[in-house]
């Protein structure tokens, strides 16, 4: 009996049971190249013992030793041949095995902790565990980066591929979750770093800079009857100087490394084109002197050749600004963005409209189907009365009916009548005037003039929209209870009244663009954090 019992202990660690595992992650790349240094110092940690460990959390039994409020752990499990597994030649993922061995105490695993001990992060996609028992292959969806585990408060954890009510979240599973959830959220205090998580939400109070000159101070906005604005992620960064209630800001080109939480940042792959290009968009503003490469008006295209110049042939930029654009950005990140003598710098991609027409931008069918692709189609609308009407107060602004009429669209509707388009939903209406009315007096007031715009569209039988009219108003001259003074364009193929119509197009799609963005985008997506 004592020899069984003997033999039973000895061979303990031999019988029992493995579970295989495989994670899925790339290694730290910056746009698509490998950062050799963070490479090799990887490689050295795991020569000295610093591997990336993962534990298995149980869902359905509890820690003794916490008094059963947190899931059982698992021992430690290292990812296998690290060293041996080379970073790909270009940005892409690497499959490690893991191997952990098999506690009855686990049961099913409901998430896992992992510690990353090494150099740098890197991005974890996946943990495959296979063959559990009563389980058999469980699930883990990560997609996050994981940094150094001396940069976190509290070891990373993941959570199964399977979702709970939070009244149906396994108990053992439950302050893991809270713990998260604290995580996320964050303490409200200090500068968030690139590696942390926190979502949080502060006041804009980092749009002025008083201390490079009083002129440059803006109020806060948000907090405050006076500017009820919707709130920004917050970053915590040192105030001003001269203002204690404003937040100091990043430098133009290091605005591109403002906090973010690291997993809602643009990918390698996307980061590389959206810095190329912003990049490029910004060295238009780094220098007074960049403004003598253009011509006596540098703020304005003369022509559209201007505008086709930026694709075709591209402006050399002078030394002194690539220079200042090389001592912001990461060299990694410039190597192939930005030739040495800033050849074509500023040469865009031909966008596909213009490829093999250069003036197809110009027809109406490709703006409204630029409308609807574009960044803002669910503002389009089936109109339902005509003429459309307005929503203001008619104490304040007056008689805001449309003024266009049924002389105006009839003859391109196929023969319906207006009537019978609305009944068969083929007038649609993209309409921002109610929106632009009330400030468009102080719009107007500075350099850039706008209308406040209504555009009607039909919906042809090959299912393409065709703009029938676009209506530009401005307030009254004397008054606002005067109403709007509006004027109607139709299309038109030729002469004088053919370029009207194609000012009228670009008011109507800059109207578009500036409400998504400052009414769609911001505002909409943004207010539920003003309360």
């Amino acid at each position: 009996m004592i020899h069984n019992i003997i033999k039973k202990i000895t061979s303990c660690d031999g019988d029992k049971k493995k579970i295989e595992g495989k994670v899925v992650l790339m290694k730290k790349n910056v746009l698509d190249f490998n950062d050799f240094n963070a490479s090799i110092l990887d490689r050295v940690h795991e020569l000295l013992g610093q591997k990336v460990s993962l534990q298995l959390i149980s869902a359905v039994n509890g820690d003794p030793t916490e008094n059963g409020l947190r899931g059982t752990l698992g021992k430690p499990a290292y990812l296998e041949r690290w060293i041996s597994t080379i970073t790909p030649l270009i940005a892409g993922e690497s499959a490690f095995k893991v191997t952990f061995d098999w506690d009855e105490d686990i049961g099913t695993p409901g998430a896992f902790l992992i510690r990353n001990n090494h150099h740098s992060e890197f991005y974890l996609k996946s943990l495959t565990l296979e063959g559990v028992p009563g389980q058999g292959r469980i699930h883990f969806v990560c997609n996050s980066w994981v940094y150094p585990e001396d940069q976190y408060k509290k070891d990373r954890v993941f959570f199964s591929n399977k979702t709970y009510l939070p009244s149906e979240t396994p108990g053992p599973l439950l302050e893991y979750r809270e713990e998260e959830l604290v995580n996320l959220r964050g303490d409200g205090t200090g500068e968030l770093q690139k590696w942390e998580r926190v979502y949080d939400y502060a006041y804009y109070n980092d749009l002025g800079n008083p201390d490079e000159d009083p002129e440059y101070a803006r109020p806060v906005l948000g907090g405050s009857a006076e500017y009820p604005y919707p709130r920004r992620g917050r970053t915590g960064r040192p105030p001003t100087k001269t203002d204690p209630n404003t937040e100091s800001r990043l430098k133009l080109l290091m605005s591109l490394n403002i906090y973010v939480p690291r997993d809602e940042r643009f990918g390698h792959l996307k980061m590389s084109d959206f810095l190329a290009y912003a990049l490029k968009s910004v060295a238009q503003v780094l220098k007074p002197e960049l403004e003598s490469l253009f011509d006596s008006t540098p703020k304005e295209f003369d022509s559209f050749q201007d505008v086709l110049n930026l694709y075709e042939g591209g402006i050399k930029l002078p030394d002194n600004v690539l220079k200042n654009i090389r001592d912001n950005i990461p060299a990694e990140m410039l190597k192939e963005i930005f030739p040495t003598d800033g050849e074509g710098l500023l040469k865009y991609p031909m966008p596909q409209v213009i490829k093999e027409d250069r003036s197809a931008w110009r027809t109406d069918e490709e703006f409204a189907r630029e409308m609807l692709a574009g960044v803002n189609p669910v503002i389009i609308r089936s109109l339902q009365e005509f003429p459309p009407t307005s929503k203001l107060d008619s104490k304040v602004y007056g008689d805001q009916t449309s003024k266009i009429t049924k002389e105006h669209i009839e003859n391109n509707i196929d023969g319906l009548s207006i009537d019978e388009a609305i009944k068969k939903n083929k007038l649609f209406i993209l309409d921002h005037h109610d929106a632009l009315m009330p400030y468009l007096r102080r719009i107007n007031s500075t350099s850039t003039k706008t209308y406040a715009s209504r555009t009607i569209l039909f919906l042809k039988s090959d299912g393409t929209l065709r703009p029938l009219a676009i209506e530009l108003s401005l307030p009254h001259p004397e008054q606002d209870q005067f109403g709007a003074i509006s004027k109607v364009y139709t299309p038109a193929e030729q002469g004088v009244e053919s370029t009207i119509w194609q000012l009228a197009k670009a008011y109507a799609a800059v109207n578009d663009s500036g409400y998504h963005q400052l009414i769609s985008h911001w505002y909409t997506s943004s207010k539920k954090h003003s309360k």
